[in-house]
Order: C-alpha cells, then structure tokens, then sequence
C-alpha cells in the first residue's frame, strides 16, 4: 500500500492548489477526485440531465468512461476517450458535479478507481470525504477550510483575471449552499475526519498553508 495523504474540505478552500504543491514536493502523484465528478457532470450537461433527476444522473453516469492518466507528471482526466482537463471548471459544471456526486450510484462508481490509485501508488487525494469514507485508513489527514467570505473573494478573483463577468454576492451564495448541501447530503457529507488536523488558510497565504501540511507530513 502506498502512503497516502487526504485533504478534504469544502468549495473554494484551495485544496487543489495546495494538494499540487505537498504532491510536488513530496513527489507524489494528485489524484482530485473533485475532477472526476466534474468529468461525470459535464457528461450529464451535454446530454441535458436536469439537476433534480436523479434518475438520468444515474442512468447516464453508467455510460460515462472515467479514467485517470499522468503526462508528463500531470494528471489528464479522460472522459470516453477525450481529454477534458480544460472543459470541467466553470461553474455550470460546479454545480452539476455538487449535486450528481450526493447520488450514491455516482459515488460508487468512483469509488474504486480511486482506492485503488491509492493502493498502487504514494498519493495525495483531495475531496469531501477523503479521509473520513474512501481513504479511512490515510496516513496523514487534513481538513482544509477557509471563511465563506474569503473562499467568495478568491472565486471571484479567479473569474475576473479570466476575464469573466461575475457577481460577488452571487458567488458568496452559491457557496454557502453547497457547504450546506455537501455538509448534509446522505452518502459520505462533508466533514472533518476525526483524526485529521484542522487547517483554515483564511488569513494564510498558499505558501504558508502548503509548509504547515509538509510539516505534519513528515
């Protein structure tokens, strides 16, 4: 088994961003399980799925061909056969993979792609319930979190450099009600693994957030 580190948190809490830098630093491999939802739900938007049918979330999540490689170091998320890496962060996405990932076929489906890139190889994998439901045996556990405001500003932020228009107040919403709805769904919620470290980066820059985990993790 490959030593493996979990980092779970909620939306906007800059887990990617800090799972990249201790997997660059530790030369392990970053699985974002989040993207692997997001491959599911842009399939579920091509073929127009609505956010309150469940039943066609499942019926075409069955035919949706996940899968998971490394180029050059960096991960490529395949979905039947295409690359869609730069097609599954805007926010229609977003909000389609916080819905369709709260069905439990959905999750299964996942699930042991996951454990089993965890199994092979050193890890670290960054989610909602990492370290509480698929990696429960991790090493190393971290629950990263940060201020609804301050996760809102750096949203934003990320959508103006893109050159995006977007609404703060909106953004800021948006989030509360995915905490809510992560936090309370039925199959694996958001939340804080026992013996996981706390971490909220509110008032922490990248840097500094990324060298408290290394810290612990050694």
């Amino acid at each position: 088994m490959g030593i493996n580190i979990a980092i779970d948190g909620p939306a906007g809490a800059g887990k990617s961003t800090i799972a990249k830098l201790v997997a660059k630093e530790k030369n392990f491999i970053y699985v974002d399980t989040g993207a692997m939802y997001r491959a599911i739900a842009l399939y579920l938007i091509r073929n127009n799925v609505a956010l309150d049918d469940s039943e066609s979330m499942v019926k075409f999540a069955s035919q949706a061909e996940v899968s998971i490689k490394y180029v050059d170091g960096q991960q490529q998320v395949i979905l039947n056969g295409e690359n869609v890496n730069g097609l599954i962060r805007t926010e229609e996405v977003s909000k389609m993979a916080s819905v369709s990932s709260a069905v439990p076929e959905i999750r299964t489906m996942l699930l042991e792609l996951q454990r089993k890139l965890a199994r092979e190889n050193d890890v670290v994998m960054d989610g909602r319930d990492i370290g509480t439901n698929i990696l429960p045996n991790a090493q190393y556990k971290i629950f990263l979190t940060a201020s609804a405001e301050e996760r809102a500003n750096r949203r934003y932020k990320e959508l103006v450099e893109r050159g995006e228009k977007c609404d703060y107040e909106k953004i800021k919403a948006d989030i509360i009600e995915r905490d809510e709805r992560d936090s309370n769904r039925a199959t694996a919620p958001l939340k804080q693994a026992e013996d996981a470290i706390l971490v909220d980066s509110s008032n922490m820059t990248i840097d500094e957030v990324a060298k408290t985990i290394i810290d612990y993790c050694k």
